[in-house]
């Protein structure tokens, strides 16, 4: 076990776990923030994606040890109100059908929109492509990125 300092949504938090502990348990587990999901524990599936430095990350194989000073942001630190561009878009395309993977999905829009403000279709495919739904929801979930783009 090891003490690491993390900076989580803006909030300093300690934690004592052992080094190889991937941030995905540490979030749900230790800290009690169950919004990042797990998916398929082999970052393929893009459930657990969180934010490092503000890039979109999966956390299922993102060891605590190699985090360091980066900031961390998970879908409950992505807004206050849930009024992020992102979240709203996606409450008005009623993207969400069973909703598992929509933090994850959410948090790589949120990414993209960042670092790329006007995307195209290509764009969003590819920064989109490692996010899975099984309900098939990918023509609302491009939709609400377009929308979210404009806002």
């Amino acid at each position: 076990m090891a003490k690491f300092s993390l900076k989580i949504n803006g909030k300093s938090r300690l934690v004592d776990v052992d080094p190889s502990t991937p941030m995905l348990w540490v979030l749900r587990d230790h800290l009690d923030l169950p919004g990042t999901k797990y998916g398929c524990g082999m970052a393929q599936c893009g459930a657990c994606t969180i934010h490092l430095d503000g890039n979109a990350v999966r956390s299922c194989q993102l060891p605590v040890s190699v985090v360091g000073n980066q900031a961390i942001t998970t879908i409950e630190g992505l807004s206050a109100n849930g009024d992020h561009p992102v979240q709203t878009a996606w409450l008005e395309h009623d993207v969400a059908q069973c909703g598992y993977c929509q933090a994850g999905q959410i948090m790589s829009a949120a990414s993209l929109l960042k670092t790329n403000p006007n995307p195209s279709d290509a764009d969003i495919d590819a920064a989109m492509s490692g996010n899975i739904c099984r309900c098939g929801t990918y023509l609302r979930i491009k939709k609400a990125i377009k929308s979210a783009a404009r806002q």
